[in-house]
Parts: C-alpha cells; sequence; structure tokens
C-alpha cells in the first residue's frame, strides 16, 4: 500500500515540478527567441540600406575617418538567416535537453522526499496496527480462559454452590485483569495526546516521591522490603499526577522483581539544569538484551522475570517512557543479571 502511494506522490511531485520548469522553458525561449527576432530585422534593414545606397557603405566610412584622423571602428558581422534559425534549433534542444535532466533528477528526488514524507506515517500505522495486535493478544487471554471455565461449570451437571463460588472467584480474577489491562491501555493512550495533559505547575520533587512511596508501602510490607529515600528535594515544573504516577511505576516494578528483606534505594542530583533520579533495587536484573526493549509497549523479558508473582501486561514502563517524554526527559536502565537494575530518571528544570 505505502510503495503504490509513494510512486503516486513521486508523480505528483514530477507533474509539478514539470509544469513549473516547462512554465520557465517558455519564458526563457521567449526571450531569447525575441532577442533573434531583434537581430533578423537587424540584418535585413542593413541589407535593404545597403542595396538602396540609404546609406554610406563601410568603405566610404573607413576612409572618411581614416582622413579625418579618426580611429575606423570594426565591421559588424552581417548575420545569416540560416544561422539564427541554427541557433534557434540548438537552443530548442539544449532546453529540451535540460527539462529531461530535471526530470530525471526530480524523479530520484521525488521519489525520496516522498519516502521520507511517507516515513512517519507508515512508522504511525505500523505502530498502530502492533497495538491492535498485541493488544487483541492480550485481552484473548482472560477472555479465553473466562468463557472455557463458564462453560465447563454449565455442562456440568452435579453444580453445587460451592463449585459455582469457585467459578465465579476465578473469572472475578480474570474480570480484574481486563480492568487493569483496559485502564493502563486508557492511560497509555491519553499520555501520547497532549491535550488530555494536565497543566504543568511547579512542583517538588520531596511530596512526589513522598507520595510514591506511600501509594507503593503495602506492597512493599508483603515483601519487607523497604524503600530508601536519599533524595534531595529539588523544584521544577511539571504534572504532579503523572510524575507520582511514573515513580509508583518504578518502585512497583522495582518491588516485583527484587527478593524479600531487600532495599530499594532512591538518590537524586542537580546537574546542568537537570535533575536526576536514579531508583536502585537488589533484583534479579535484566539481561542486556532485554535493555533496548523493556519500554516497549507490550514486552516483557525473559522468563525469569514473569515468572513472579506479578502478572503484569509490559505496559508499565512504556506508560513511564511517555511521562518522561512529555516532560522533556530522558529514562534508561543499566542492570546485569543477578545484581540488580538502577532506573536514571532525566528531568529538566524548567
Amino acid at each position: 500500500m505505502f510503495q503504490a502511494t509513494r510512486i503516486k506522490l513521486t508523480l505528483w511531485y514530477l507533474l509539478i515540478i514539470m509544469i513549473i520548469s516547462g512554465l520557465f522553458t517558455l519564458a526563457i525561449y521567449s526571450n531569447i527567441n525575441q532577442e533573434l527576432i531583434k537581430l533578423e530585422r537587424t540584418f535585413v534593414v542593413r541589407v535593404e540600406k545597403d542595396r538602396f545606397g540609404l546609406e554610406p557603405s563601410w568603405d566610404q566610412i573607413r576612409q572618411e575617418r581614416m582622413i579625418q584622423g579618426l580611429p575606423v571602428p570594426k565591421r559588424l558581422p552581417l548575420i545569416d538567416p540560416q544561422e539564427i534559425e541554427q541557433a534557434r534549433w540548438r537552443i530548442k534542444a539544449a532546453l529540451l535537453f535540460l527539462n529531461i535532466g530535471i526530470l530525471g533528477i526530480s524523479g530520484v528526488a521525488g521519489y525520496f522526499l516522498a519516502g521520507r514524507t511517507l516515513k512517519p506515517i507508515k512508522e504511525m500505522v505500523d505502530e498502530q496496527n502492533r497495538f491492535i495486535t498485541d493488544s487483541s493478544h492480550e485481552l484473548r487471554t482472560p477472555l479465553t480462559s473466562l468463557k472455557t471455565e463458564l462453560e465447563v461449570t454449565l455442562r456440568d451437571p452435579n453444580l453445587n454452590l460451592s463449585d459455582a463460588t469457585k467459578t465465579l472467584q476465578s473469572n472475578l480474577e480474570e474480570v480484574n485483569k481486563l480492568q487493569y489491562l483496559s485502564d493502563n491501555l486508557i492511560k497509555l493512550t491519553q499520555h501520547r495526546l497532549e491535550e488530555t495533559s494536565h497543566a504543568f505547575t511547579e512542583v517538588t520533587l520531596e511530596e512526589i516521591l513522598e507520595e510514591a512511596i506511600k501509594k507503593t508501602s503495602k506492597f512493599a510490607s508483603t515483601k519487607n522490603i523497604h524503600i530508601d529515600n536519599r533524595s534531595a528535594n529539588y523544584t521544577l515544573s511539571g504534572d504532579k499526577i503523572s510524575l507520582t504516577e511514573l515513580f509508583v511505576t518504578l518502585f512497583d516494578n522495582a518491588i516485583k522483581y527484587s527478593p524479600a528483606d531487600t532495599t530499594v534505594s532512591v538518590v537524586s542530583e542537580k546537574t546542568d539544569g537537570n535533575i536526576f533520579v536514579k531508583v536502585v533495587d537488589q533484583g534479579i536484573g535484566i539481561d542486556q538484551k532485554d535493555i533496548s526493549q523493556i519500554f516497549n509497549r507490550f514486552y516483557r523479558a525473559d522468563k525469569s522475570r514473569t515468572k513472579s508473582e506479578s502478572n503484569g501486561y509490559g505496559l508499565g514502563l512504556a506508560i513511564a517512557k511517555q511521562i518522561v517524554e512529555k516532560h522533556k526527559g530522558t529514562i534508561k536502565v543499566e542492570s546485569k543479571i543477578g545484581k540488580g537494575s538502577t532506573f536514571i530518571v532525566r528531568l529538566p528544570v524548567f
């Protein structure tokens, strides 16, 4: 589809360029032709005057000026009309070859520019297609589980209240998963739209981190994990709600993949108008082959990370990245298997 569109766009580029080139060619040829016509008329006038003796001949003029001791001007050569006509054809040929060259160069350039023009559109469509495919895949699993359990339960002739209750409890878990997935898909979409973002205000890093720690403290207590906040308090311009969500995601991620009775550390520093916040855990780490993909939607690293009690969908870090980018910052991760991970967030101070 995009190849055909690229060719059509190239043809439109060529059409526009050749129309402009054709108009310039006509204007140039018209001006040159007018000058050639003037030369032809001058030649005819000179021939007529010489024929009827209306003006002194060149020899007479030369002799008179020599007698008077004046310099003799150079005699202008007579112009052959055939030479003028040949010159006219040479000009036409030159302009024709020039337009053919413009057509060839414009075709190559137009094809290249059409590709550059369509590239972001193609990437956007491909991303949407991947999003739909991935979302459908993630939705299919809990829906299939719901359908299977309901069908098995309804076909059981000896169904009792206890079995029905167990089925409903299992179905409720799947519904919760669906709700969690849909909520995160909505968040992912909202953070991509500038018009849905909250207005930036002056906020402090301390209140953002304290709120994030408060929201994840219950989960941390289940594994006896302590969040050690050693961050300095800086002021920045941003959206307090989304920034809090950013660090909730990072703390939640650190807690999920850290063993019990460990510590998650938070440190910060301010350098060259940027605030750097590091979230350091003592977890299982991330393989180097996964680091470049870890912030992609629906991407989950190797099996060692997915075996945890977490049943995530690989959306948390994708949302975190969008929040950081909305604040004109960056996020990256440094990790070693078995040594833990360090997420580094850079936020500019406006």
